[in-house]
């Protein structure tokens, strides 16, 4: 039995951390693996093209986790089946519990490249890669990430299509890739899914994803639509413990604690300096959380490891 048959039995809403590029890298998740712990987590995007190329090491970095990650899915994207076949091998000898094929990147850059949410509706490539993930990944679990179309709405065909592929799970962002973010979820759509699902593949779990900020919205949209969890994207950057089980308002101090801890392993994990400023969107997103911080938001940035963080902060709170 795949874990997310596994999750399914616990007879409450699954929750999952959603790939996001630039953000749920091997540190992130391990902050929020020991801070408020989702069921699931998942890799930033990882180009099958890249790790079977000169540019394997810097692209296999992305695959990094720990014990403290589980369950713990690979997310890919790519064109070459063969690639994602090859890919799909070295992802179950590293240890993961899943694959998931990203179909739904709407960003500009993968869309030009007829891949991401360009591929909802090319199902004969569609199902190419995902039976080339099903052959290299034979025994993980395997899922989808996608939305309800590219400039108009194709639940009925696009899922029913995607459910016929036999998957253990599959992520719904209720938006085509064209409205972005831009506005509210289409509910509806995802609601859709679950009653096509229900038909013709019982056993697939269904995330919705989109705009879901705290835990309790969760168990309301699974009652409401019948999906069996939710994926949160953007609500951990309000609110780091948007996994809690029990919602509490965290102080000003449990912030800049969590800022510290987070600041040092991300330098015990990237020691190189220029590596360093990625990690002031995570900074500067804590401190959205600090009182009166414009000073210290503003000199904080100029900083360059753990130390001078640090530093910067005590003397802010000393003054």
């Amino acid at each position: 039995m795949n874990f997310w048959a596994e999750l399914k039995k616990l007879n409450r809403p699954t929750y999952a951390l959603a790939p996001m590029d630039g953000v749920t890298d091997f540190v992130h998740r391990e902050i929020v693996a020991t801070t408020a712990k989702p069921d699931v987590f998942y890799t930033e995007f990882t180009n099958v093209e890249g790790l079977n190329s000169r540019g394997f090491e810097s692209t296999v970095r992305r695959l990094k986790f720990s014990e403290n990650q589980r369950y713990i899915v690979a997310q890919l994207w790519g064109k070459n089946p063969e690639n994602f076949n090859k890919a799909a091998k070295l992802v179950k000898d590293m240890g993961f519990d899943g694959i998931d094929l990203n179909m739904g990147c709407p960003e500009t850059r993968v869309m030009k490249m007829k891949l991401g949410a360009a591929l909802i509706g090319n199902n004969g490539l569609a199902q190419e890669l995902i039976e080339a993930i099903k052959e290299g990944g034979r025994g993980l679990a395997i899922s989808v990430k996608t939305r309800i179309g590219i400039d108009t709405i194709v639940t009925e065909s696009w899922i029913e299509f995607l459910l016929s592929q036999g998957l253990d799970e599959l992520t719904i962002h209720g938006r085509t890739a064209r409205e972005m973010s831009k506005v509210p979820v289409h509910w509806d759509q995802i609601e859709l899914a679950v009653q096509i699902k229900n038909k013709i593949s019982p056993a697939t779990v269904i995330l919705g994803n989109g705009d879901v900020k705290y835990c309790a919205d969760a168990e309301n949209l699974c009652g409401v639509h019948g999906i069996d969890g939710v994926m949160i994207g953007k609500g951990i950057f309000s609110n780091p413990w948007v996994f809690e089980k029990k919602p509490k308002i965290h102080s000003e101090q449990e912030y800049i604690d969590l800022l510290l801890r987070h600041t040092k392993l991300y330098g015990e994990t990237y020691p190189d300096k220029r590596q360093f400023g990625p990690m002031k969107k995570f900074i500067l997103n804590y401190l959205k959380n600090v009182k009166n911080a414009q000073n210290l938001k503003e000199k904080i940035i100029h900083t360059s490891n753990y130390n001078e963080v640090h530093d910067t902060i005590n003397l802010f709170y000393k003054s």
